[in-house]
């Protein structure tokens, strides 16, 4: 029974952020000449953090999963080119993408034949739940983050 309630509660703060915003409620009604706009030159575009936590979570995933995975070069590619002209295909993409691997990172949590508890075979010493919880924290950051860029837009209604 402990392991279901565990399962549960890592795919609600992956699904819901619990005390944060969703993804999907973040990212719904960004206008769209908006989405690669720096409110300020020290801050990143929602577009900017979208595409870095898609990255990094992708990386996350994919390195929990496969044993041959090679990260990428820390940090200059977890972060898009910021001279991207953003269209609307890369944007949907993005948010498709990103989308599609937090369901992939839920299915791990939710699957029983991975111990969430148990360390990765490759893993440097890493638990299939630090990886999970690692997403979670992540996302719930940048999340944070794209909701303040959204307010100094002038583009976030307060629910």
């Amino acid at each position: 029974m402990t392991d279901v309630v565990l399962r549960d509660e890592v795919v609600h703060l992956l699904e819901t952020g619990y005390a944060h915003v969703s993804s999907r409620e973040v990212l719904a009604g960004v206008k769209s000449n908006l989405r690669n706009v720096r409110p300020d030159p020290r801050l990143h575009s929602v577009w900017e953090e979208l595409e870095h936590m898609r990255i990094a979570q992708e990386d996350i995933l994919r390195y929990t999963l496969d044993e041959s995975w090679q990260s990428l070069a820390w940090p200059d590619a977890y972060w898009p080119n910021s001279k991207t002209c953003l269209t609307e295909k890369i944007w949907t993409n993005s948010v498709s993408c990103f989308q599609a691997d937090l369901k992939k990172v839920i299915r791990l949590a939710r699957e029983p034949r991975f111990d969430l508890t148990a360390l990765i075979p490759h893993g440097e010493g890493r638990s299939y739940l630090r990886q999970v919880l690692l997403v979670a924290d992540h996302n719930a950051y940048h999340l944070g983050q794209m909701v303040q860029i959204r307010r100094l837009l002038s583009n976030w209604i307060e629910s």
